[in-house]
């Protein structure tokens, strides 16, 4: 399934996109902020940007979660859409997608769990062999994200 094109969209059908050629792996997210923003730990599957395509743009709002990234949502059922780098860092043209927003997210390999020592004692993910990082370990591989 590497390189191949997903749909998906909210939870109202409002927003869609159709993601070009889109890798398999996905990442796992433990940080207060993604917790907070889906209510769990964020599973996302992150591209460049211009292999995106979206329909319904006129519902999507936009939240400056930080002094370098945004979030997004449907303005009408409140779904998650995306995670994006607004400033200039290692991740800027790169988009984030919620793996529970595509129309089918089988197939998809979680290579990566990062703030894994932000991570509540009551889940953890099956499987093994993804890279983990802390946050100091993410901070130390990108400085900016120490206002995060």
């Amino acid at each position: 399934m590497n390189g191949a094109d997903r749909t998906g969209g909210c939870l109202c059908g409002a927003v869609r996109f159709t993601a070009r050629d889109l890798a398999e792996e996905f990442g796992i997210c433990h940080c207060e902020t993604c917790r907070r923003w889906t209510g769990s730990a964020l599973l996302g599957v992150a591209f460049p940007e211009e292999k995106i395509a979206w329909t319904g743009v006129e519902h999507i709002c936009r939240y400056q979660s930080s002094s370098w990234a945004e979030r997004a949502w449907c303005a009408r059922c409140g779904t998650g859409l995306f995670f994006r780098a607004t400033g200039d860092t290692p991740y800027s043209g790169e988009i984030e997608l919620p793996l529970g927003i595509f129309d089918d997210p089988n197939g998809f390999v979680a290579t990566h769990e990062i703030y894994i020592d932000h991570k509540p004692d009551s889940y953890s993910y099956a499987g093994g062999g993804r890279k983990t990082l802390t946050r100091a370990d993410c901070v130390a591989k990108f400085p900016r994200l120490d206002d995060a």
